[in-house]
C-alpha cells in the first residue's frame, strides 16, 4: 500500500495530507498503460528489424543458394556460347565456303524472342530480374543451337551429294606442317619484304628448307609448270568445280603439264626462286579466278585445336617472304 503524502500549507502553518481525485488516478493508470504499450511496440519493431524469424532465415538461405546456382549456370552458358560461336564461325567461314553455300545471316542466328509473355510467371519471383535474364539467355542459346544443328545437317547433306567434288577441293596443307612451325604468313594485307609497303598477299607462305616436298592439295590436272614473273618456278593445278591452286618459288618441279594428280601426290620441292627473300612455298587457292583465303581449306589436315592455332599464327605475321 502506497504511503500517504503531505504538503506544507503556509496559511495554516501545518502539514496537510495530500488528497487526489479519481481523475488523477485514472490519468496515472492511462499514462503507465500507454507507456507500457509504446515501449512494448518499440521492442517488437526493433526485434522484427534486427532479428530474422526462422522462416525468414530459411528463405534467405534459399535465395543465396538460388543466386549461386544461377551464377554457376551463367558461367556454364558463357562456355557454351564461346564453343557455339566458334562452330558458327567455322560454319560460315569454312564449311559453307567449301560448298559455296550462303552463310546463315546474323539476324537469323541472333534473333530475339518477341515479347515477354513467356516470362510473366517469373516476374513475381524473388530474384525476378536474375531469373528472367538467365531464362532469356538460355532460350536464346537453345535457339542458336537448333539453328546450328539444322545448318550442320545441311552441310552433311551437301557432303553426301558432293563426294567427288570433295576429293577435288583443296583440303590439306601443301607441305608437312603438322606442328604448324612452318606457317609463315597468312592471307590479306601484309608488309612487302622488298619495298616495305603494305601489299595484298593473295595466299599463304610456308617456311621450309630448300628441297622439302610440296604436295598437291586436291585431285586435279596440272595446267601450268614453269617460270612466272615474281613467282619463280610455279605449278598451277585445276581441280574442277571452279577451283585452282598455285605453288610458287619452287626449286624443282616434278609434275608434268597435263598430268592427272591425286591429293597428297608430290609435285615439286620448296625453293627460293623468283621474288623471294628466303626458302619458302607461296600457296594460293582460287575459286572462279578469285583468290580465296587458304586457311579455310585445311579441314582434312588439322584438328579444331590445330586449326585455331594456325589462324592465330597466320594472323600475327605481318610480313611475308615474297
Amino acid at each position: 500500500m502506497a504511503k500517504p503524502k503531505y504538503h506544507y500549507n503556509p496559511k495554516t502553518l501545518m502539514y496537510e495530507k495530500v488528497k487526489h481525485s479519481f481523475s488523477y488516478y485514472l490519468k496515472q493508470v492511462l499514462f503507465h498503460l500507454f507507456s507500457s504499450i509504446s515501449l512494448g511496440l518499440l521492442f517488437f519493431v526493433a526485434f522484427i528489424f534486427l532479428f530474422d524469424s526462422p522462416r525468414e532465415k530459411q528463405l534467405a538461405d534459399q535465395n543465396r543458394r538460388l543466386q549461386t546456382q544461377y551464377n554457376l549456370l551463367n558461367k556454364k552458358m558463357d562456355v557454351m556460347q564461346e564453343v557455339l560461336t566458334d562452330i558458327q564461325l567455322r560454319d560460315n567461314n569454312m564449311y559453307r565456303v567449301i560448298y559455296q553455300a550462303e552463310p546463315i545471316p546474323e539476324e537469323v542466328r541472333n534473333a530475339e524472342y518477341v515479347g515477354d509473355a513467356q516470362y510473366k510467371e517469373l516476374q513475381n519471383s524473388s530474384n525476378a530480374e536474375l531469373m528472367v535474364n538467365t531464362t532469356k539467355r538460355l532460350d536464346r542459346l537453345a535457339k542458336q543451337l537448333y539453328i546450328q544443328s539444322l545448318s550442320l545437317d545441311e552441310i552433311v547433306e551437301l557432303a553426301k551429294q558432293n563426294k567427288e567434288r570433295l576429293q577435288c577441293i583443296p583440303a590439306i596443307q601443301p607441305v608437312l606442317n603438322k606442328d604448324l612451325k612452318r606457317t609463315a604468313s597468312g592471307y590479306g594485307v601484309r608488309i612487302d619484304p622488298i619495298y616495305q609497303t603494305p601489299k595484298f598477299h593473295a595466299g599463304m607462305d610456308f617456311s621450309a628448307t630448300t628441297g622439302s616436298d610440296i604436295f598437291v592439295t586436291g585431285d586435279g590436272t596440272v595446267t601450268f609448270t614453269g617460270w612466272k614473273q615474281g613467282y619463280g618456278n610455279t605449278v598451277v593445278v585445276s581441280h574442277g568445280y571452279g577451283y585452282e591452286t598455285l605453288y610458287a618459288h619452287m626449286s624443282k618441279i616434278t609434275a608434268r603439264r597435263g598430268a592427272k594428280v591425286k591429293r597428297g601426290e608430290t609435285i615439286g620441292e620448296v625453293g627460293n626462286t623468283g621474288k623471294s627473300t628466303g626458302p619458302h612455298l607461296h600457296y594460293e587457292v582460287r575459286y572462279r579466278g578469285n583468290p580465296q583465303n587458304p586457311q579455310n581449306y585445311y579441314f582434312m589436315d588439322l584438328s579444331p585445336q590445330e586449326y585455331d592455332e594456325m589462324l592465330q599464327i597466320s594472323a600475327n605475321c605481318g610480313q611475308v617472304f615474297d
